[in-house]
């Protein structure tokens, strides 16, 4: 029974095991943080990325000692694993990435499951310093950067108005309401959903002081209006 431990359980486990503890803490954290943020890949997604690409990087790195050893023929190339990981981990990104009328979510999101998956590859290569130096980096630009963006971009949220045409719509209602409170329109976007009706986007730039409850009201009384969200 011993010696059946003692093969399942190789030296290089306890080692093993630690970096993939530690891959699952540091990709945990970065997820965490999307989570607060309700994010489409959050907390789990993370932490799989993570986990994942470590262990792909301990098994470039232990997992075929053994035929190395026993065949002189077979050629060690520790980085063949990770690059395909770090290449392949794109469409899991791409997933989290959507399309809302003009506006594009998710690409921080995207970006942060890309560099988790870096991370997890530098811990299973036992580069713990780096590992909690780049997770420091990517905390501090996801929490921190994020307010301080804000700072500059206070006041100058847009409006998207998502309107849903058919033949007989008169667009010109939308439009009218947007020249009673001067608003500039910035973009126009049409999507076919099906047959004759269409999806129509409207983007807009809200002067300063104007009173958003009353445009809600007015945008929302006209039958068409589908949605009205804030970027």
């Amino acid at each position: 029974m011993s010696a059946f431990f003692s093969n399942l359980i190789d030296e290089n486990f306890l080692l093993i095991t630690v970096r993939l503890l530690i891959a699952l803490v540091l990709s945990g954290l970065i997820g965490f943080e999307r989570e607060l943020k309700n994010h489409s890949a959050g907390f789990r997604t993370h932490i799989l990325v993570g986990v994942g690409a470590c262990l792909m990087m301990v098994l470039s790195l232990y997992g075929f000692e053994a035929y190395i050893e026993k065949y002189d023929n077979v050629r060690f190339d520790p980085a063949r694993i990770p690059s395909y990981v770090i290449s392949g981990i794109g469409f899991l990104g791409a997933g989290t990435i959507m399309v809302y009328g003009g506006t594009i979510r998710g690409l921080t999101t995207a970006a942060s499951i890309w560099t988790v998956a870096g991370l997890g590859l530098v811990v299973g290569a036992g580069m713990y310093a780096v590992a909690v130096f780049t997770t420091l980096i990517i905390l501090l630009s996801l929490v921190f950067l994020n307010n301080f963006e804000r700072l500059f971009t206070r006041g100058k949220n847009s409006l998207v108005v998502e309107i849903v045409s058919s033949p007989n719509l008169a667009i010109n209602k939308v439009v009218s309401v947007f020249e009673e409170s001067n608003i500039k329109i910035k973009q126009v976007e049409v999507i076919k959903v099906e047959n004759n009706l269409r999806s129509i986007f409207i983007k807009v730039e809200p002067p300063k002081g104007l009173e958003r409850i009353t445009l809600f009201e007015n945008l929302s009384s006209i039958e068409a209006v589908k949605s009205v969200s804030e970027r």
